[in-house]
């Protein structure tokens, strides 16, 4: 099962939105700078603590403690202090005696008490039972230097339990890519204001259990940079049905696409669409590609299409929602689909080949969503998936600038914008690595349309199920976890009497 989150704060901020609101805090006399780093080094033994006591084997066992010289290796001094009032056996390494201010401050109140320093010693790195990640803060954005890598890689390779303070070090705040290389932490405990980075990209498989504590700063952000969601808001969203309802007021979806050989995408899309909770479903397809589609799923209606006709239109015309691209191809079949469901009006799902023949012909539409995976957009956008990679937020941006509509960038924490709200949703599991899971997506976005969602809310939901179905598939284990493996729980997360 995925880490539970729903106890972190919904609002997610960049580092200087953060330091921003320190300096705001001081300037209001509410507290100093230094103050915040005892809270912060507070919150980390009780931290370590609560988790040392979950963990009977943590009990007891000495503790490193890995400080830098800025704020960040403060907190990490702090909490060495405290450990060491406590009667724990603490062991600083520092790579520096000089650092800020606080820093300095912070370090001084450590050797009072009679606290010891060391270089650090690569050995005892490999060691140690218990490491308490101090080395990088907020500050990091290039690569890191070998002496810090050759710590990090140490940590890596140990055995202990490591607890990181602010964020593994190397993990770079605002967009969770690592720079060169980032500790693998057991616990991440985030301080002041949540990281918008660290609930995508590379810092979801280097945070380990993301912890939270604000120092009292809540009172002094601004707008959040964007807002993040999880499975405690699907309950709001599916309201019991009217005794009276009937399918045609529970949405009608064409979905288009299954060239030869793909048929398998358009039924995994059409099946999700209507476990989603669609009322009808049309799925129009290769002719051959029948007996696939309804043999196991007769309540999916089917139109076979060798040709664009006026059939075609006509479901275009009946449906509510389109969605097209699943097993589309990218041949003259799709390409002809592709230019007939670019002439209706109606909202659309845009997945798989159909955004690659979108890259062929762009144009912008409001009235759209696009759920690229990282090569989608790469191609999209005319750049490297690479840099895609290197911050999603920025690609759904300039895909957002660039097409229109609400933009989902899939991955490790999907992310998601219309233009206005920026959203991440850190759901799903490794087990969705595999084939047709984004064509079960569109089905369940298009199926949330069809039934009155508005395009960014059915987005946000619809990805939130995706990942909370996949997290329940997963308790029998995310290897050979297959998209058809989603459906029974996405009828169970669009009914909130189950949840």
């Amino acid at each position: 099962m995925a880490q539970d989150l729903s106890s972190l704060p919904m609002a997610l901020y960049t580092q200087q939105q953060v330091r921003a609101a320190e300096l705001l805090a001081v300037s209001e006399g509410e507290t100093t700078l230094y103050q915040l780093v005892e809270r912060a080094g507070r919150a980390a033994f009780e931290c370590f603590t609560q988790h040392s006591e979950r963990h009977p084997q943590l009990e007891g066992m000495p503790l490193l403690v890995l400080a830098g010289s800025g704020n960040n290796g403060a907190d990490a001094l702090v909490c060495a202090r405290l450990a060491l009032e406590a009667g724990h056996q603490v062991k600083v390494y520092l790579l520096k005696t000089q650092g800020s201010a606080e820093f300095e401050q912070a370090l001084s109140a450590y050797l009072n008490l009679g606290g010891v320093i060391d270089s650090p010693n690569i050995e005892a790195i490999l060691q140690a039972p218990i490491i308490i990640d101090g080395l990088l803060g907020t500050g990091v954005q290039g690569a890191v230097r070998e002496e810090l890598a050759a710590l990090i890689r140490a940590i890596n390779q140990s055995e202990a339990w490591v607890l990181s303070l602010d964020l593994p070090s190397g993990i770079v705040a605002d967009t969770g890519v690592a720079a060169h290389i980032a500790v693998m932490a057991d616990v991440t405990l985030c301080f002041g204001g949540l990281k918008q980075g660290l609930l995508t990209s590379k810092a979801r498989h280097h945070c380990g259990h993301l912890a939270f504590a604000d120092l009292g700063l809540t009172p002094f952000f601004d707008a959040e940079s964007a807002m993040r969601v999880g499975g405690e808001m699907l309950k709001s969203h599916f309201a019991a049905r009217a005794r009276d309802s009937h399918k045609g007021q529970s949405g009608k979806v064409t979905l288009i696409g299954g060239d030869f050989g793909m048929a398998g995408a358009i039924r995994l899309a059409s099946e999700a669409c209507l476990r989603a909770g669609a009322g009808l479903v049309t799925v129009i397809s290769r002719p051959e590609h029948q007996l696939t589609v309804n043999v196991s799923r007769p309540e999916l209606m089917f139109w076979g299409c060798e040709l664009v006709d006026m059939e075609v239109y006509l479901r275009l015309g009946w449906a509510q929602v389109v969605v097209l691209g699943p097993g589309l191809g990218k041949h003259d079949w799709g390409y002809n689909l592709f230019k007939a469901a670019g002439l209706s009006d109606k909202p659309c799902v845009l997945d798989a080949d159909a955004l690659n023949l979108l890259s062929q012909e762009p144009r912008r539409q409001t009235n759209w969503v696009l759920t690229p995976h990282p090569g989608e957009a790469a191609r999209l956008l005319g750049c490297s998936v690479a840099d895609i990679e290197q911050d999603r937020f920025a690609a759904v941006r300039a895909l957002q600038q660039k097409y229109g509509g609400v933009v989902l960038l899939k991955g490790a924490g999907t992310v998601i914008f219309d233009g206005k709200q920026m959203v991440v949703a850190p759901v799903g599991n490794p087990g969705l690595a595999s084939g047709g899971c984004g064509d079960v997506l569109s089905g369940i976005i298009g199926a949330l349309m069809a039934q009155g969602m508005d395009n960014m809310q059915a987005t946000v939901v619809g990805v939130v199920v995706h990942g909370c179905a996949a997290d329940l598939a997963a308790v029998q284990g995310e290897r050979g976890m297959l998209a058809s493996d989603l459906m029974p729980f996405i009828r169970q997360l669009v009914n909130s009497d189950l949840l």
